[in-house]
């Protein structure tokens, strides 16, 4: 009993000693006159200490969080800084694409020049587009889901644009009129149609496009290539004489040469065709009727 007595004194003390006041005095060292006092407690001296801690601390926060000062912080970006990031990230990843499709369109180029085509790359056109022969798979379909598939890709032959595109009235012009003496085979890596036709016989554009190539080759006689839209690459080869150089604009059914019987490889007068899509060769027959003209 003592002993507790003894404890709630000593809190009573110490909490008596936080409210008792002391009167702090500025006097001046010659006269010794008083200039001004402070009555102050140590319980007061605790509240303003922690007053002030708590004012620095919300200060800082509000200066660091809202100011410019945050980006003087080590590991901390700005606002700014990440959005461009972001943007800058999602751009690479287009130029990442773009540069893939004009590598493979230099490539396509390349390979109608040429002739040196990877078949296993070019057979399905990036997996879009097939033709009736090339439509067996491994696995088993019903009769019924093969005449449907047969059916659609019939319908579909001469839709040029296999994507989003495919509503724009996007129609190619045969490049001439003829028999087709000798059709597009890729097992016998002839990436092209051959089409009879009378010397000086004239050769037309297929569509809106610039002419990108217009050079005589040792193999293949007087070439010529227009770029068209959507990825679209059209080549004419073997002709007697060119009509158009370089750079020119040409028109859909626009005639750009004559067809001829020229370089080593060709064996009559003909026109040597080949039309390539995104960088891949694909067969003309699928999108032009050779038969008649438009």
């Amino acid at each position: 009993m003592f002993l507790m007595d003894k404890e709630k004194k000593k809190k009573r003390l110490w909490v008596q000693s936080l409210l008792n006041r002391y009167r702090m005095v500025v006097i001046n060292e010659t006269t010794f006159e008083e200039k001004f006092f402070i009555r102050i407690s140590q319980f007061n001296i605790i509240v303003f200490i922690l007053l002030f801690v708590t004012i620095i601390a919300v200060g800082s926060f509000f200066l660091l969080a809202y100011t410019p000062l945050k980006n003087f912080i080590p590991g901390h970006t700005s606002l700014f800084i990440r959005k461009e990031a972001i943007r800058n990230s999602f751009l690479l990843d287009s130029l990442s694409v773009e540069f893939e499709k004009q590598e493979r369109f230099i490539k396509s180029i390349k390979s109608a020049l040429t002739g040196d085509i990877n078949w296993e790359e070019n057979s399905l056109l990036d997996g879009q587009r097939q033709s009736p022969e090339l439509i067996k798979s491994d696995n088993a379909m019903s009769e019924a889901d093969s005449l449907l598939r047969i059916e659609v890709i019939q319908e579909d032959k001469y839709n040029v644009i296999p994507n989003d595109l495919s509503n724009v009235n996007y129609l190619l012009y045969p490049p001439a009129v003829g028999p087709v003496s000798q059709k597009y085979n890729a097992d016998k890596r002839h990436f092209a149609v051959d089409i009879a036709l009378e010397q000086n016989a004239p050769i037309m554009s297929v569509a809106h496009g610039t002419v990108i190539f217009s050079e005589w080759t040792a193999e293949t006689g007087h070439v010529i290539i227009v770029k068209h839209d959507y990825g679209l690459l059209s080549v004419y080869k073997h002709n007697s004489s060119l009509e158009k150089v370089q750079g020119d604009l040409v028109k859909s059914g626009e005639v750009i040469a004559k067809a001829g019987d020229t370089g080593e490889l060709s064996t009559g007068w003909h026109l040597h065709f080949e039309l390539w899509i995104n960088g891949f060769s694909v067969d003309p027959t699928n999108f032009i009727d050779f038969s008649q003209a438009l």
